[in-house]
């Protein structure tokens, strides 16, 4: 499934200020990258396959309004044309004790519905902010063996992607925020919350409205490509060739292990393919 334009009514209007100019998305050498590589697309996959069983799992607790919040949101809920009047007639009774209680429940719903259809349903892309990390080429980049793309954020969908925030904790979202504000913001955070654990990952993440999303990116956005320090020769000039023949203002980097850091360091390098090398004279 394919798509060029929707990313979702929930997700679309968030364009995340103070992004990275670039961004990272680190991939193994295989078929599939190879096939997105040449249809210049991203796959926005499902978090079911993902190796953080928090991620876009949380169960974040809800904080009780104060008296004058929980009183707001009755006179919101009375307000509701769509309300039943037994219901409305139940909210404008109930004592403030029992009046908390509906609603906690009321939010709880609605959180566990929302967790339960993004888990199943929505697709999200991850990218990082650096493309030097040892523990990123190890998970993400193929054991070194793979690459990582350099994404201009200016362009549709990078545009649209949102920083992860790392907590030691479990989230918490207020309940008059919740039921009384039209911001969905404190929900679409729980889905880009993480433990301190992966904070050496610096992610961002693209989320779409459908999983299995594949969205064709314009050429322009790919700025350039890094490959990973234990590529061997014969799957750097398959990318090579790859962007040759549909984006050759690619900058190309080779990776090699630094000799004094713990970090993967980069070489701008020019490739020529064999014919245009024989046609120039640079072979016998």
């Amino acid at each position: 499934m394919e798509n060029k334009g929707l990313l979702g009514a929930l997700f679309t209007k968030y364009k995340t200020m103070n992004k990275p100019a670039i961004l990272y998305k680190y991939e193994p050498f295989s078929v599939q990258s190879l096939k997105n590589l040449k249809a210049q697309c991203i796959y926005y996959g499902s978090p079911l396959n993902f190796n953080d069983p928090y991620d876009c799992a949380l169960k974040a607790s809800i904080l009780k309004p104060t008296s004058h919040e929980l009183e707001k949101i009755r006179k919101k809920y009375l307000a509701r044309e769509d309300l039943p009047l037994q219901v409305a007639a139940s909210i404008k009774s109930l004592p403030a004790g029992d009046l908390l209680s509906f609603f906690l429940r009321v939010a709880e719903t609605a959180l566990l519905d929302h967790g339960e259809k993004f888990i199943s349903s929505r697709g999200v892309t991850c990218f990082s902010e650096v493309n030097n990390d040892l523990l990123m080429w190890s998970r993400y980049g193929g054991v070194y063996r793979g690459f990582c793309l350099g994404f201009d954020t200016t362009y549709v969908p990078f545009d649209k992607i949102r920083k992860v925030i790392y907590t030691k904790k479990m989230p918490k979202i207020s309940l008059a925020t919740l039921l009384l504000s039209d911001d969905s913001t404190e929900i679409v955070n729980l889905f880009c919350t993480k433990s301190k654990s992966w904070e050496y990952e610096k992610e961002w993440r693209g989320i779409h409205e459908n999983s299995g999303t594949k969205f064709t990116y314009d050429a322009a956005a790919l700025k350039s490509i890094y490959f990973g320090p234990d590529m061997d020769f014969e799957s750097f000039e398959i990318i090579a060739l790859i962007l040759a023949g549909q984006n050759s203002n690619v900058e190309l980097w080779e990776g090699k292990r630094s000799m004094d850091k713990f970090e993967v360091l980069f070489k701008k390098v020019n490739y020529t393919n064999f014919v245009n090398a024989k046609r120039n004279g640079l072979l016998p």
